[in-house]
């Protein structure tokens, strides 16, 4: 394995995007890291591939070793699923002694699985997400003028709310993860008239994808999840993001909120993460 540095990066990322749309749905999630990376100095996300320049394989691996880091998650992108179990087996890339939360797609879980009971690591399949991508927000419905003037982004002194709300949250992993997001990456927020404070809000993850969409209970039922996504799309868009998101496949309620907006999916595709050695 070989880890890239600047200049392979920036290549690679030229690489996928040629791939799509054909191979968005399992190469977007690695190519949002490698986006991201290109233009903000974060968490020191080390990436590696198989092979240069003709590479079968690409990993991503963010700094991690505890339980709370969930969604700091190991990604790869592969062509294959022989060449995806082959980096797996490499002692030298993955500490299969430590805690790893890998992202994939459901269709690899009996290799995943295989994986794991042949390096006798424990191993349980946390959550299953449909992954749906905008790729035409002429679609997105225009944002109300009395929501968008109060419409912002958040900042770190927002970080201990989110936090608090997130279902994934309320440790102190989880809040210096959420800070580094929100310091880093494009946030969305609807401000209070009065106290000023976040009433609904929508982040954007390292790997690109937006996520955290929340709204307070008192505040619901007045379309600002709407507002916020269609805000936010339009601006990753104009931006030149991928638009994309994972939503949990139980969560029929923000489900039917992407389609309704315009994001669409494989039907055949499902995202999945994997803890391995959970404390």
């Amino acid at each position: 394995m070989e880890q890239l540095n600047e200049m392979q990066l920036k290549t690679v990322e030229t690489q996928l995007k040629e791939l799509f749309p054909q191979s968005q749905q399992v190469g977007i999630k690695v190519y949002g890291y490698i986006f991201q990376m290109n233009r903000v100095m974060a968490d020191p996300i080390q990436v590696f591939v198989d092979r240069w320049p003709e590479f079968n394989v690409i990993l991503c691996k963010p700094p991690y070793e505890k339980e709370g880091d969930l969604f700091k998650d190991t990604c790869v992108f592969t062509k294959d699923e022989a060449s995806f179990r082959n980096i797996l087996g490499e002692n030298n890339i993955i500490d299969w002694t430590k805690f790893l939360c890998l992202g994939t797609s459901l269709c690899y879980e009996e290799m995943v699985m295989a994986v794991a009971s042949e390096r006798k690591v424990p191993v349980k399949k946390v959550s299953v997400s449909h992954m749906m991508m905008l790729q035409d927000p002429s679609r997105l419905p225009p944002v109300e003028s009395a929501v968008e003037s109060m419409i912002s982004s958040l900042d770190e002194s927002h970080t201990d709310l989110v936090n608090k709300t997130w279902k994934f949250g309320n440790t102190e992993n989880s809040f210096q993860m959420i800070r580094s997001m929100i310091r880093h990456y494009p946030s969305c927020c609807v401000l209070d008239a009065e106290s000023q404070l976040p009433i609904a809000w929508v982040l954007t993850y390292p790997s690109c994808a937006m996520g955290m969409l929340y709204t307070l209970q008192e505040h619901r039922g007045q379309g600002l999840a709407k507002a916020l996504v269609s805000s936010m799309s339009r601006r990753l868009y104009s931006q030149g993001f991928p638009v994309y998101c994972f939503v949990e496949e139980e969560n029929t309620l923000s489900y039917n909120l992407f389609t309704n907006l315009g994001f669409t999916e494989d039907p055949q595709y499902r995202a999945a993460w994997f803890d391995f050695n959970s404390l």
